[in-house]
This record gives C-alpha cells, structure tokens and sequence, in this order.
C-alpha cells in the first residue's frame, strides 16, 4: 500500500537522515517489532526500557510510510468527543483514554529531551464551533471535560477573536497540546536505542509470517527467516492484511505548508493548535521554521491513485480555507502532500494481544492522534510482554 505521496515537508527539510542495514541472514530475537515508523519507534524503545531483547524490521526506508505524511499535532483529544465516548465505552474507559493522552504528551516531551529532539514544542489547543449550529455539542464536550477534570476554558466569539484572531462562535481551549516532528522523533528514537541494544533493519518487506505456541517465524523477501518468541505489529494502515475482522476505515488525508516566513509566524496571540467542528475538520498549526500547516478536507480512501490526482484541488481548497480563516496573513504554499488516515467506530486504537495470532501483540494508534495513542502502546505492549498487569490494555482490546 502507498502510504503518502506529494512532498511532505518533514521529508523534504531533514532528508534522509540515517542508513540502515537490509537483513541479509537468518536471525533469531526475543521480541521482533514490525513497523519502523513513530509506531515501531516507540514500541521498541519501551522494550528496550524493560530490558527486552528486540529487533525492529521495516520494508520501506525507515520513516517513508505514514510517518514522514504526519502533521504532528499532539493532542489529548481523540476523533470522537469525551461526551458521546462515554455513551459508547462508558465512564470510566473513556475518562481514561482522555487521561491517557494527556500523560502520553508529557511523556513524549520528555522523550524528545532525552533523544535531543528539538523540534517538539508544548501548546495550547483550540478547538472551535465551525457554525454557529456547533456551539451547543461543543458546550457539552466542554462542561464533559470540565467535570472530569481537564484544564479546559470556554471562549465566546469575542474572545476567541481576541485571543486567536479569527471569528468563531465559541471555542474551548485546552491547556495541554504540542508540536512536534513524528519523523525527526522516529530516528531520534531508534538512534538512541541502537545504542543500547536495539537492531534496526529496513528495506526488508516481509512476505509470510508463521505463528505457533512457541514462537513466530518471518520469512522475508530475499527468503531469510526471522525467529521471535513475541512479534509486535506497528504496521499501521497496512495491519487490514493480517486481521480477519473490519476494524478500521481507510481516508485519505491532505495537507500543505507555506513557504517559510522571515520571522517567526503566530496564529494569533495564543498560536495554539487551531481545529474545528467541521466534518471533516479543518486543522492548523505553526511551524519551528516558521511555517504554516492547514490540513484536512478528507475523503474515503480507495486507492492511492484517485488519492495522489485529486493533490492540487485539494491544495487550492486547503489554501481558501485559511484564507477565510486568516485573511490578513499572505499565506503561499510550497509543499503540498497526501496520506491515509484510519478511523474506528469508536474512535479508540487497538493494543495488545490478538487471540487468533498466537504470540502477537498490536501497536495500531488509529485515529487524529495516532502518535499519542503509539505511545500509550508501547508502554502497554513492553508491561504485557514482560509480564507486569496493564489495566489499560482492556480499554483499547480487540475484545471490546
């Protein structure tokens, strides 16, 4: 499957940053992680924090699937609001995926300053009324987060004006969000856990995967053969080829980035992550090299070739959509790409173990946020397979 196509900005500004080696024998590991995006990345650097023999396999070159497309915004806020989750999952299950992602950023900014990633940045997030229709569900998702909790503020239109410098009809403000870039962060990643211990291989696309009671045998392309006792897949979009039921639909994403500013841009006096209650929603963000990023207009996905033709109108539609937004600000695009995004019904990942893989656990952070939910896997996966209890890991079952 084409993941991405376009120009990505992280891909175009960083390049390729590291080589590393195809797998050219046979090779026998604890726990095989299959998946070299922000996905894999983080599910190894858990297994190698719990001092887990691990080696991580990628087909493409590492960071050239979903990952180097990613806009990077981190949010706690999952695609389905707190209010109409807890409907779905309950109280407690959905207040605690919301926390989970609240903590998930914080551990990520913490991550970033221990891998020397410096292109992560802590901020606020917007989410605003598209139409003035919107203003009552998002009071509800408002009131929904205040009584659990969340450090949430209600903004009139006035304010939202005044604060942001657009109009909109009301808004809640989130106090805990970040920027960052899931690329950089991947090598970041992988890079400071090759020093200790971790084996990265990328170019090798895997072409049957065995499982049994006692472990799991890989055969690649070029026919070596991968033993591992545990196998996590953090394949992403890609997992549809190895689970029997539909647990995900497939959209396709676009999203273009200005040319460069001479001096450090704001979106209003908070610049904050701007989102609306548009379906789809419309999303915008700053960049660390003063850059704008406008995302959305989504469509299902059917193949990537109606995805990549449909590149420059999506490009003049992102475009005229800021302009509305953001009329005084002489905003140009440079880069302009497309992407698959996955959505569940209710707007949770999957995590964990899946009954009819024997010796399989699963890393899948569908959704808007699929670098928090990556973190919160990895952390799930790494206590599962070293054998500690995860409360969490119910929350995001195959089996719920």
């Amino acid at each position: 499957m084409k993941l991405s196509s376009g120009f990505p900005l992280s891909l175009i500004k960083n390049g390729l940053l590291f080589s590393y080696p195809k797998l050219e024998r046979d090779i026998k590991t604890d726990v095989l992680v299959l998946g070299g995006g922000i996905s894999g990345a983080l599910a190894a650097h858990y297994l190698i924090q719990e001092g887990i023999d691990c080696t991580l396999v990628d087909a493409r070159t590492i960071g050239l699937g979903s990952t180097c497309a990613s806009t990077s915004l981190l949010q706690y806020e999952i695609d389905t609001p707190l209010h109409k989750l807890i409907k779905m999952v309950g109280e407690k299950n959905a207040v605690r995926s919301y926390k989970l992602g609240v903590a998930a950023i914080t551990k990520l900014a913490a991550l970033a300053g221990k891998t020397g990633l410096r292109d992560f940045e802590l901020k606020k997030s917007l989410y605003n009324a598209a139409y003035k229709k919107d203003v009552s569900f998002l009071k509800k998702e408002f009131e929904a987060r205040k009584k659990h909790g969340f450090k949430v503020k209600w903004l009139e239109e006035g304010q939202v004006f005044k604060q942001c410098g657009f109009s909109s009809p009301g808004a809640i403000l989130s106090d805990v969000a970040a920027t960052a870039d899931a690329y950089l962060l991947t090598h970041s990643l992988l890079q400071y856990n090759i020093a200790k211990g971790l084996i990265v291989y990328d170019r090798t696309p895997v072409v049957s995967i065995k499982h049994s009671r006692n472990n799991v045998q890989i055969k690649t392309q070029e026919k070596f053969i991968i033993t591992a006792k545990k196998l996590v897949y953090a394949t992403g979009y890609e997992v549809v080829n190895f689970i029997s039921k539909p647990i995900v639909k497939l959209t396709s994403t676009y999203a273009i980035a200005s040319e460069a500013f001479n001096l450090p841009i704001k979106l209003g006096k908070r610049d904050a992550l701007i989102w609306n209650t548009a379906k789809p929603y419309l999303y915008l963000r700053t960049t660390s090299d003063n850059r704008i990023i406008v995302g959305g207009r989504d469509e299902e996905f059917f193949s990537h070739f109606k995805r990549d033709k449909l590149i420059p109108q999506k490009t003049k539609l992102l475009q005229r959509d800021f302009k509305k937004i953001f009329p005084s600000i002489p905003f140009k695009t440079e880069f302009s790409w497309a992407g698959i995004f996955g959505s569940t019904k209710d707007g949770l990942p999957y995590i964990g173990t899946y009954k009819k893989l024997p010796n399989s656990f699963f890393a899948l952070g569908f959704g808007g946020n699929g670098i928090t939910f990556s973190q919160v896997a990895g952390e799930i996966i790494a206590s599962l397979i070293k054998g500690k209890m995860n409360k969490d890991a119910r929350i995001f079952s195959f089996e719920r």
